[in-house]
């Protein structure tokens, strides 16, 4: 039995071949410069002000670090299913103090931001904002 197809495939081929048979000729039909030189520009570029553009640099950066620096880490806080309100503690047998993981999640469960973190709080005052 004889397979009928769509003829898509003679479509696609007769329409790619009208398109670049029509832009041959357009192609041929560009102007040619012939070797002569373009005039100089006329116009010219204003001197570099570097001192607006840190200004404005400057100015932006704070406002896109603040919010960063204030987002809530544990959206969980202060709430019943905060799993940070949980702490972890050592006690050394030598007389020494416990040494807990309190410390580092308390900032966190009690709703502060990376700002609020011991060792992050102070590094993240460099930067503005």
């Amino acid at each position: 039995m004889p397979r009928i197809t769509g003829g898509t495939g003679l479509l696609t081929a007769l329409g790619a071949a009208l398109l670049l048979g029509a832009a041959a000729p357009a192609a041929s039909a560009a102007p040619e410069t012939g070797g002569t030189a373009l005039p100089d520009p006329s116009a010219r570029l204003q001197n570099i002000a570097v001192a607006p553009a840190l200004e404005g640099a400057t100015g932006a950066l704070g406002y896109a670090v603040k919010p960063a620096k204030d987002m809530r880490i544990d959206p969980f806080a202060q709430s019943p299913t905060d799993v940070l309100n949980n702490g972890v503690s050592v006690e050394p047998d030598n007389g020494l103090k416990p040494i807990s993981s309190s410390v580092l999640t308390r900032p966190l469960s009690d709703g502060g931001g990376a700002r609020d973190l011991p060792q992050v709080g102070p590094l993240l005052g460099v930067l503005p904002g």
